[in-house]
């Protein structure tokens, strides 16, 4: 982190002509000394509906259970696999998800 020597502000690294240089957003310094230590990086941030829940499988091996009476949405059939994960904030209550045993088709319900 760096300072400008004319205001006090603090510099941020910036390209100028294909350089790195530190320049000052307050008054416009620009300080060319020390132009490997600068380091430019992109910070990208995500809103809650950006993210995506991944899993390893398709199904979790452990905690999945056998349920009837539940319709799968493609293919009709009544029995599923289920289990249960908390995808979203803690105080909203979890997700279930469904594992058709006919033709494998994977859909959600929020609780």
């Amino acid at each position: 982190m760096k300072f400008c020597p004319k205001c006090g502000s603090m510099m941020m690294p910036r390209k100028e002509n294909g350089k790195t240089v530190y320049k000052c957003s307050k008054c416009g310094y620009i300080d060319t000394e020390n132009q490997k230590e600068a380091k430019i990086t992109t910070v990208i941030k995500h809103s809650a509906k950006e993210k995506t829940l991944v899993l390893e499988s398709d199904m979790p091996k452990t905690g999945v259970q056998l349920t009837r009476g539940i319709s799968c949405p493609s293919c009709g059939n009544d029995e599923a696999y289920f289990w249960i994960l908390q995808t979203r904030s803690a105080d909203e209550p979890a997700t279930r998800f469904y594992k058709c045993t006919k033709c494998g088709k994977v859909w959600r319900e929020y609780e």
